[in-house]
């Protein structure tokens, strides 16, 4: 059985983008809510931050679960797997981790950026003929530099999760301009 990835065609561009626009506009609205909560809980570990913290890669699952329900044969499916198995192994790590403190929470959030950005960068690589993929290739570049430095402020003496608010908020950011990027193209094409 032939996939998109496989022929390198989309079935669908017009529902396939529209699905993906929506995702991405849910997307930025949770990244910068969640973020804003996280800067105001983020002093200490706290209840509030926890759960946060663990939410998080929870929702990365639940958003590539409708990616992938939604699209069909049109979206890159293995990546997508993989992305799934590794955001539940973040939030599973990040729950164990936050009773050890805040550097091995660190430790468990840069890992996860670092192998999460690779994975949307290939990702977006197969889906750039779609459009508005640019700004989710950037994404993962930086993912995997913001991995790197959420490692190396582990070692820190000041080690504190309020970066990561700004790392989900930058993040979303670029979804948002993926979104607004499709629905340009869209507009076009009609």
């Amino acid at each position: 059985m032939s996939s998109s990835i496989d022929t390198g065609t989309v079935p669908d561009a017009t529902s396939t983008t529209e699905g993906l626009r929506k995702l991405y506009y849910v997307r930025f609205g949770f990244a910068v809510i969640w973020a804003g909560l996280l800067a105001l809980t983020a002093s200490t570990l706290n209840p509030a931050s926890i759960v946060l913290l663990v939410i998080y890669p929870l929702f990365d699952v639940a958003a590539a679960v409708i990616d992938l329900r939604s699209s069909g044969a049109a979206r890159p499916r293995v990546p997508l797997y993989i992305n799934m198995a590794l955001s539940l192994v973040a939030a599973i790590g990040l729950a164990v981790a936050v009773t050890s403190g805040i550097p091995d929470v660190l430790r468990v959030w840069g890992v996860w950026a670092i192998t999460a950005g690779v994975v949307q960068l290939i990702v977006a690589i197969l889906r750039y003929r779609l459009g508005g993929q640019w700004a989710m290739i950037l994404s993962g570049g930086i993912s995997t530099l913001a991995g790197t430095s959420f490692i190396l402020q582990a070692g820190g003496e000041n080690a504190s999760v309020t970066a990561i608010a700004g790392y989900a908020t930058l993040g979303g950011v670029f979804f948002l301009i993926s979104a607004i990027r499709l629905q340009r193209r869209a507009a076009k094409a009609n």
